[in-house]
Parts: C-alpha cells; sequence; structure tokens
C-alpha cells in the first residue's frame, strides 16, 4: 500500500513503487522513479531524472536529482540512478550529471549521514559511509566499502579504493589508494586501513601482504613502478594485491602520498 501525505506534492506522472511512504510536504517531481518500500520524510525533494531503486529511506530537507552546478550544463536529458537500501540523511545531496544523457550514480547499501554532498557525474559504489558535511566534486569515483570521515572534500576526478579509509576533515586532491587510510590537509597516506581490514574478514596473511605493499608504495623511497615491480615479485599474489597494483597502474591524478 501506498501512503502518501496529503499535503506532499506527487506528479502523477511519477512512478511509484508498492509500500512507498511519503511524507508530509515532500515533492516528486513528474520523471522520478521510485522503487518499492522507499520512504520518504517530510520534505525530502526528489525531481529531475531520477530513479531509485527499493528500501531507501530520504530524510528531511534532502534533495535528489537536482540540476548540475557546473557552469558547462548546456541542457539536455541527465539522469541520477541510485541502487538499494541506502540512507539519505537530513540536507544531504546529489546532482544529476552535467552533460546531456550522462548520469550520476549511486549503489546498494551506501550511508550519507546529514549534509553530505554528491556532485555531477559522481561514481558511489556500495557499502559506502560519508560522515557529515562530507562533499565529493564532480566525476569522483567511492569504490565499495570506503569510508569518508566528516568535513572532508575530495577534488574533482579523484578516485577513492574499495576499503579505503579517509580521516575527518582530509583536504583529498589525490587518489586515495584501495585498502588504506589517507588522513590530514593536504591528504597522504598513513597506513593501511588495518581495523577495518581486520573487520571485513581478510585472513592476517593478507593484510599483512597489505602491509608490505604500503611500505613499498609509500615508504620505500622507491618510484611508483618500482614498489609495483617489487610487491609483484616479493609478495604473495591475491585479488587484493592484483587489485591494489591495478589501481596504482591506472590513476590519473597521483596517489595521494
Amino acid at each position: 500500500m501506498i501512503q502518501i501525505h496529503p499535503t506532499a506534492i506527487v506528479a502523477p506522472e511519477a512512478r511509484i513503487g508498492a509500500d512507498c511512504t511519503i511524507g508530509a510536504y515532500c515533492l516528486v517531481g513528474p520523471d522520478v522513479v521510485l522503487g518499492d518500500g522507499c520512504r520518504l520524510h517530510p520534505h525530502a525533494i526528489i525531481e529531475g531524472h531520477t530513479q531509485l531503486g527499493a528500501g531507501n529511506e530520504i530524510f528531511s530537507f534532502a534533495c535528489i536529482g537536482g540540476r548540475s552546478q557546473d557552469l558547462k550544463w548546456k541542457g539536455g536529458i541527465t539522469r541520477v540512478r541510485i541502487g538499494d537500501h541506502n540512507i539519505f540523511r537530513e540536507y544531504s545531496t546529489v546532482h544529476s550529471a552535467t552533460a546531456d544523457g550522462h548520469e550520476t550514480v549511486v549503489g546498494s547499501h551506501n550511508f550519507f549521514l546529514a549534509n553530505t554532498h554528491i556532485a555531477h557525474d559522481v561514481r558511489v559504489g556500495s557499502h559506502v559511509i560519508m560522515s557529515n558535511l562530507v562533499a565529493l566534486a564532480g566525476h569522483v569515483t567511492v569504490d565499495d566499502h570506503a569510508v569518508i570521515g566528516g568535513m572532508s572534500a575530495v577534488h574533482q576526478f579523484v578516485r577513492i579504493g574499495r576499503r579505503s579509509m579517509v580521516g575527518g576533515c582530509t583536504k583529498v586532491t589525490q587518489d586515495v589508494a584501495p585498502f588504506m587510510m589517507v588522513d590530514g590537509n593536504p591528504g597522504s597516506t598513513r597506513f593501511i586501513n588495518k581495523i577495518g581490514l581486520e573487520r571485513s574478514g581478510l585472513p592476517p596473511e593478507t593484510v599483512s601482504a597489505l602491509a608490505k605493499a604500503y611500505k613499498m608504495l609509500f615508504r620505500g623511497g622507491l618510484t611508483t613502478a618500482e614498489a609495483v615491480e617489487r610487491i609483484l615479485t616479493d609478495l604473495p599474489s591475491g585479488p587484493e594485491l592484483t587489485h591494489l597494483v591495478e589501481f596504482v597502474r591506472t590513476t590519473q591524478r597521483g596517489l595521494a602520498r
């Protein structure tokens, strides 16, 4: 059963899934798709060409699907596509892409705390946590299981690697390597995300190998190419190290050191 408060404004063209709840004074635009079981708290706004999967919860004054703030925006159809079971707390914002036909994409099972901002053309994976007042500039990529501490700012086109952690109040201007912990202004890599990796269930030998890879990449006095070669020849192979090496090899902005 769909529950829509009488003060909410829901466009007749909007597609509302089963068991959705739309609270007082919400606004849902004509090109919005809400999956089954979504809940909009009072004053939430969903607009633009925006699609949400099942079980998403949008708290008061969150704005999802609004037009890009990018000055290069010239019109056209731009989209926001969001997966399942995400939480967007108060005043969080997700903007659509800039160029006609492009989209901003958010995966599933993410937690976006109050006042977080996801800008145009961003790609967020799944099981990501963004704490209060985190801001992602345009074209940022955040991989699965990353954690970004409160009041951190991420420069456009930066990548935040899988199972990494960014400390609070960090200025991130270069890529954050997978499995690492970055902190400071500007952000620098301090060590592996040891607690997070252990909690994820990775075996101790894998965590140990990643710690050795960290030393080769960031503390060994080696060039990036030399460090990668050492990782490949001196450490036991495994999917995590393979992923780390591929990330390092493909960085465009360089690594946060």
